[in-house]
């Protein structure tokens, strides 16, 4: 797979992100461990990512097995196969979930699912858009893209050229 021995001794799946912590005592081997783990407090200001009610927590869960379960899937069809319709019949699915009443995806502050899916879409969108209500019936994917662009911590995760880590 072509990863250094030092990287397959931290994460033997070679998969990433990889996260190291208390000199590398604590081994996160996956991103949504690692925002789990950032949620519980383990970094400043971490926690007020987590839920605030039970039904918060039910909102977040159904965009996290969105992304892994439909998202992620059908975009690296999308990207190494083309299959592009699909991925816009999905996107255009995901849209109607969104509410243009919501700032992020589960209220009017980030949380873990805003974290988890941000960097998939932008990315979509910066591969396959822009994500517009007028081309791709996106607008409320589009409105919260650019919420979340707004905001500092999100602006820091943006890159100007990236790989797809399918």
């Amino acid at each position: 797979n072509g990863k250094p021995d030092w990287f397959l001794e931290l994460n033997p799946a070679g998969t990433v992100p990889v996260l190291t912590c208390y000199g590398g005592a604590v081994v996160l081997p996956d991103s949504d461990i690692i925002l789990d783990f950032i949620g519980d407090g383990a970094v400043e200001g971490g926690s007020t990512l987590k839920p605030k009610s039970d039904a918060e927590k039910k909102a977040i869960k159904k965009w996290r097995d969105l992304l892994s379960r439909e998202i992620i899937p059908v975009g690296k069809a999308a990207v190494l196969r083309g299959k592009t319709k699909e991925l816009y019949s999905l996107l255009s699915k995901v849209d109607k979930d969104m509410t243009d009443s919501n700032k992020f995806l589960c209220g009017d502050a980030p949380t873990i699912a805003d974290c988890a899916l941000f960097p998939f879409m932008w990315r979509i969108d910066q591969e396959f858009g822009p994500l517009t209500e007028e081309d791709h019936k996106c607008g409320n994917i589009r409105a919260w893209l650019d919420t979340c662009g707004e905001t500092a911590a999100f602006r820091k995760t943006i890159q100007s050229s990236w790989w797809w880590w399918w």
